[in-house]
């Protein structure tokens, strides 16, 4: 009886099945679309049916609508930099679409894919909005109380960061691997 829990000891555990590569890209694509297409998509419904400088209450005092456009960052930092902003998010667009193809979690497929497509919703707006083209001020829409004015966006970027945050606690890098423990130290363990 020993021996045969000796030999089954010895055999190697089989790896658990990764998600396919297609199927994180699908992921991966899904969400970013979902992101920049709702946010492109709700900022066109505020140009056309608010005045700049409208405020709604949707929740109050909990949420309401307020139609601004943003030169800056968050909290309206760097307004007089805006070509900066522009230039820091192709740059994240284009180092996320370099990373996505190590992806090997489908947390991290769905972190990355709201992180691109909120970096180019607002990228977007940058580009082709007034004043000018790389200048261009972002549509912010949303107000909760005591809290900068934001967008979906911003929304989807933010999610992104927690949920990248929270995987790194958790040790699951990018590839999928359990960072840490070599008997998690698998793929899929996400």
């Amino acid at each position: 009886m020993t021996d045969e829990l000796a030999a089954d000891a010895a055999r190697p555990v089989p790896p658990t099945p990764r998600p396919r590569r297609a199927v994180l890209l699908s992921l991966f694509a899904g969400f970013a679309v979902f992101a920049y297409v709702l946010d492109q998509l709700t900022k066109l419904w505020v140009t056309s049916t608010m005045v700049e400088g409208e405020r709604i209450p949707v929740l109050p005092p909990l949420l309401h609508w307020y139609f601004i456009r943003n030169s800056g960052a968050a909290f309206s930092i760097g307004e007089n930099v805006t070509w900066v902003f522009s230039i820091i998010m192709a740059g994240v667009a284009i180092a996320i679409l370099f990373q996505v193809r190590r992806v090997g979690s489908a947390w991290w497929s769905l972190a990355l894919g709201l992180l691109l497509g909120g970096a180019l919703g607002n990228l977007t707006d940058r580009l082709f909005r007034e004043p000018s083209f790389g200048m261009g001020h972002v549509v912010d829409f949303i107000q909760l109380p005591n809290f900068a004015i934001f967008n979906i966006a911003d929304s989807a970027v933010v999610s992104a960061v927690a949920i990248i945050c929270i995987l790194t606690i958790r040790g699951i890098a990018l590839d999928g691997t359990r960072l840490g423990n070599p008997a998690k130290d698998k793929p899929g363990h996400d």
